[in-house]
């Protein structure tokens, strides 16, 4: 099924979750077919790159400071780039989380894991929500194609009962506006987890980016929007 509208989108994507979640998956991975130098036209991320973007939240401001580092670690026999996620509540650290990425030869950039840690009033708590590709179970999954064609479904990470987010591409061509600016050519996903019903979020990805500009909580109503990118 494909959906053309976000009118549609809203009705036909909560059917789809169940039968895909329930499908076996085991992806082939080959070293050979994977770089971490990535250069997705809608998320490419050279070294030293920043992406922030804010929201209001009903407990306060949100701030996410994303950079680039010039690091990698290697998993599954990849070296996969390093992808530096910060969050912070009212100006104070939430969650820090370093991302394991690596571009396949198709264009798609995969998901090999990520490194979680959690705080709580400003001092550390968890590494709840972190695994890695290859250990316990856990498997990668594609953050975002190599092309982008409207109902394309796919597993974005497995980890059963903690990482199971999907997706699928269900609108292309779109113009979105942000406090960063004015994008177009853009790309919508649709981003869902059968671990938690709530968990709905549209999220525009857009060429002159190269990243994410804006993610639209399908039930909370937040907003988060790119304010500020280039270089660190």
């Amino acid at each position: 099924m494909k959906c053309t509208s976000l009118v549609l989108a809203a009705t036909c994507l909560i059917a789809i979750p169940t039968a895909f979640a329930e499908e076996a998956y085991n992806p082939s991975i080959n070293p050979a077919d994977f770089t971490n130098k990535i250069d997705n036209p809608m998320f490419n991320l050279p070294a030293g790159k920043l992406m922030v973007y804010e929201v209001m939240t009903e407990e306060g401001p949100e701030r996410v400071e994303i950079r680039i580092r010039a690091e990698t670690r290697k998993i599954m026999g990849i070296d996969t780039l390093i992808y530096n996620d910060r969050v912070f509540l009212n100006d104070q650290l939430r969650e820090e989380t370093n991302d394991y990425l690596a571009q396949h030869k198709d264009g798609s950039v995969w998901y090999f894991g990520e490194a979680v840690d959690n705080y709580e009033k400003g001092k550390f708590k968890d590494h709840a929500g972190g695994w890695i590709g290859g250990e316990d179970g856990a498997l990668p999954g594609i953050w975002i194609k190599g092309k982008q064609v409207v109902g394309d479904t796919y597993r974005m990470e497995f980890y059963k009962g903690i990482a199971e987010d999907m997706a699928e591409v269900i609108e292309t061509g779109v113009t979105v506006k942000v406090a960063a600016g004015t994008f177009k050519d853009c790309t919508k996903v649709y981003e869902w987890t059968p671990l938690d019903p709530d968990s709905k979020e549209h999220k525009t990805y857009c060429p002159d980016v190269g990243g994410q500009a804006l993610s639209e909580h399908l039930v909370d109503k937040e907003r988060v929007e790119l304010v500020k990118f280039g270089t660190d």
